[in-house]
C-alpha cells in the first residue's frame, strides 16, 4: 500500500512540476495584461480570466496541449515505474479529474478540448504499457550459492 500511495504522490508531483512549466511557457508567449484585475475582485477576475483564454493563440494551446499531453504520459509512466499500472492509472484518472474541471471552467476551443480528452487516455495506455526496466543480472554470470561454507 505505502508503495502505491508512493507511486501516485510521485506521479502527481512529477505532473504539478509540468503544469507549472506550461503555464510558464503561457505567461511568456500569451502573457496578461497589466491592467488585469486581481483574484480578489471576483467577477470581474473571472470573466477577464475567461477573455484571457478566448484570446489564446492556436499556436499556443497547440504547444500547451502537447505539453498537457507529456505531463500526464510522465506521471502515469512514474507511478507505473515506482508501483504498478494502478498506481498509473490512479495518476491518470486524477490527472482527468483536473483536466475536466479545467475544460469545464474555461472556455477553451473544441479541437483543445477534444485533443486533450482524446490523448489523455492514449497517453494513459501507452505509460502503463511501457515495459518497466528492472535490473537483471548477467545471463553469464554463475548462479549464486544460498548456501555458506564454514572454516
Amino acid at each position: 500500500m505505502f508503495r502505491f500511495l508512493l507511486g501516485v504522490v510521485a506521479g502527481l508531483a512529477l505532473a504539478f512540476v509540468g503544469v507549472i512549466a506550461v503555464e510558464m511557457f503561457s505567461a511568456v508567449v500569451h502573457p496578461f495584461p497589466e491592467d488585469f484585475p486581481s483574484a480578489d475582485e471576483g467577477e470581474a477576475f473571472q470573466q477577464a480570466i475567461c477573455r484571457h483564454v478566448e484570446n489564446y493563440p492556436s499556436w499556443v494551446l497547440a504547444v500547451a496541449a502537447g505539453m498537457w499531453l507529456e505531463i500526464i504520459y510522465l506521471g502515469a509512466l512514474a507511478g507505473t515505474s515506482i508501483s504498478g499500472r494502478a498506481a498509473g492509472v490512479t495518476v491518470a484518472g486524477l490527472l482527468l479529474l483536473a483536466l475536466a474541471f479545467n475544460l469545464w471552467m474555461l472556455p477553451y476551443p473544441v479541437w483543445f478540448e477534444l485533443a486533450m480528452l482524446l490523448g489523455l487516455p492514449i497517453m494513459t495506455w501507452l505509460a502503463v504499457r511501457s515495459p518497466r526496466r528492472v535490473a537483471q543480472p548477467p545471463t553469464d554470470a554463475p548462479p549464486k550459492s544460498t548456501s555458506t561454507a564454514a572454516g
